[in-house]
C-alpha cells in the first residue's frame, strides 16, 4: 500500500472509529458520561458482541463514495452524465428505503447496500431519515425544512476524497459538499459546514506536506469567500471554525472547550471536531477521547475528527485496537483505494475490469428509468 492509498484509507477507516466510539456515549450529558465511565469519560470502544459498531454517519460516507465512483465511471464509460449529485441523492434514498425494509432492493444502485453494516438500521438523524423516504429533498437555494443538526456532515466528506484537478475546478468541491448536506439539511450553516468539510478533506489529500491547521483555517475562509454574498452566515461559520482552531493553542480543559463550544448541531460539531484534532498534536487516541467526551453530539464530532485526522495522518497512524474490531474496515478500505485509483474504464478502450464492472456498472439497470439521463 502507497503513502497516498494510506490517506484514503486513513480518512474512512478514521471517520468510522470515531463513529463507532462515539456512539456509545452520543445521547449522553459529560456529567452522565463521566457517571458510566469515570472521571476522565470514555477512553476506548465500548463494544456490543466483540465489535464497534458504526452508525449512518459512517453508512451515508460510505453511500456518497459509491454514488460519486458510479457517476465518474457513468462519465469515462457512457460519455455523458448527469450532475454528481443527482447520484448520491439516488444513493441515499436507497439507503433510507433499506432502513426502512431492513434489506437491499432486489437492483440495488450502489453495491456498499450489499454488506450487512453499512445497511443495519442505526440511523441518527429520524428528519434526514423521513425527508428522503418522502423524496423531498432540496437544495441549497430551495431547502427543505431548516434543520441544522448533524446527520448529513459526514456524506459531504467524501467529496474531498473524490476530487481530482482534472476532474472538476475547486469550487465544485465546495459546491458539491454544500448541496449534499442542502439534500436533507436546509439551514444555511449547516450546508456551509458541508463545503467546509469538503474543502478541508480534498486540501489534505491534494497537499499532504501542509499543516492540518493550515487546511482546517484555509478551508473556512474558502466556504466563506466563496458563499457569504448569498448567505450571510456564512461569516459566522468562519469566525466560529477559526475561534476553535485559536482554542487549540489555549491551555484549557478539552472537555471545557468542547462544552463551550456546544457541538449540538452541524457547525459546532465541525468546529469541535477542528479543535479535537488539532488540540490532540498529532494523536490520534488523545483526538478520539477528546473528540467524544462531551455533551454535545459525540458520533458525529468524532467521526469528522477521525476523518480529518486519518487524512492527515494516514492508516498506519491509526492504532491496531481500533481496527481489530471495527465492523466495516475492509469495505472501507475497499472504498478509499476505488476513491484513490479511479475509474480504470475509458469509452474507447477495450480494457475491461470485472471487479470494477460489478461495483459501479452493474447497477445501472435502476439508472434506464431516465433518474441520470444527462
Amino acid at each position: 500500500m502507497g503513502e497516498r492509498s494510506g490517506i484514503y484509507r486513513g480518512c474512512l477507516l478514521g471517520l468510522a472509529v470515531g463513529d463507532a466510539m462515539g456512539y456509545t456515549v452520543d445521547t449522553k450529558s459529560w456529567p452522565e458520561i463521566q457517571r458510566d465511565y469515570g472521571p476522565n469519560g470514555l477512553l476506548g470502544y465500548d463494544l456490543v458482541n466483540g465489535y464497534a459498531e458504526i452508525t449512518s454517519y459512517t453508512q451515508l460516507a460510505a453511500y456518497s463514495a459509491n454514488a460519486l465512483l458510479l457517476g465518474a465511471t457513468r462519465g469515462q464509460t457512457k460519455g455523458k452524465m448527469a450532475p454528481f449529485i443527482r447520484y448520491v441523492a439516488a444513493a441515499q434514498r436507497e439507503w433510507a428505503m433499506i432502513q426502512h425494509t431492513r434489506r437491499p432492493p432486489e437492483r440495488a444502485l450502489c453495491w456498499v447496500s450489499q454488506v450487512p453494516e453499512l445497511r443495519r438500521r442505526c440511523c441518527m438523524d429520524t428528519w434526514m431519515l423521513d425527508t428522503l423516504r418522502r423524496g423531498d429533498t432540496g437544495t441549497p437555494e430551495e431547502p427543505q425544512g431548516r434543520s441544522a443538526t448533524c446527520g448529513a456532515l459526514t456524506a459531504a466528506i467524501p467529496v474531498g476524497l473524490f476530487f481530482d484537478p482534472e476532474r472538476m475546478e475547486p469550487q465544485e468541491v465546495g459546491r458539491l459538499g454544500a448541496e449534499i448536506v442542502a439534500l436533507t439539511h436546509g439551514e444555511p450553516t449547516a450546508f456551509l459546514a458541508g463545503a467546509v468539510a469538503a474543502y478541508c478533506v480534498a486540501g489534505l489529500i491534494q497537499d499532504p506536506d501542509t499543516p492540518l491547521e493550515e487546511h482546517c483555517l484555509q478551508a473556512a475562509d474558502a466556504a466563506a469567500a466563496q458563499f457569504r454574498r448569498e448567505y450571510p452566515q456564512a461569516e459566522d461559520l468562519r469566525v466560529l471554525l477559526h475561534r476553535a482552531v485559536a482554542m487549540a493553542h489555549e491551555n484549557l480543559s478539552p472537555q471545557h472547550v468542547m462544552e463551550r463550544l456546544g457541538c449540538d448541531d452541524c457547525a459546532k460539531a465541525l468546529a469541535g471536531a477542528f479543535y479535537a484534532a488539532l488540540a490532540s498534536q498529532g494523536d490520534f487516541d488523545a483526538a478520539m477521547i477528546c473528540a467524544v467526551n462531551h455533551s454535545g453530539r459525540s458520533a458525529a464530532v468524532g467521526a469528522v475528527t477521525g476523518a480529518l485526522l486519518g487524512a492527515s495522518l494516514g492508516e498506519e497512524a491509526l492504532p491496531e485496537f481500533y481496527m481489530d474490531c471495527l465492523e466495516p474496515a475492509q469495505a472501507l478500505r475497499t472504498l478509499a483505494d476505488d476513491l484513490d485509483q479511479g475509474c480504470p474504464l475509458e469509452r474507447t478502450s477495450r480494457l475491461f475490469d470485472d471487479d470494477w464492472d460489478r461495483k459501479y456498472i452493474q447497477g445501472e439497470p435502476v439508472e434506464r428509468d431516465g433518474w441520470f439521463e444527462a
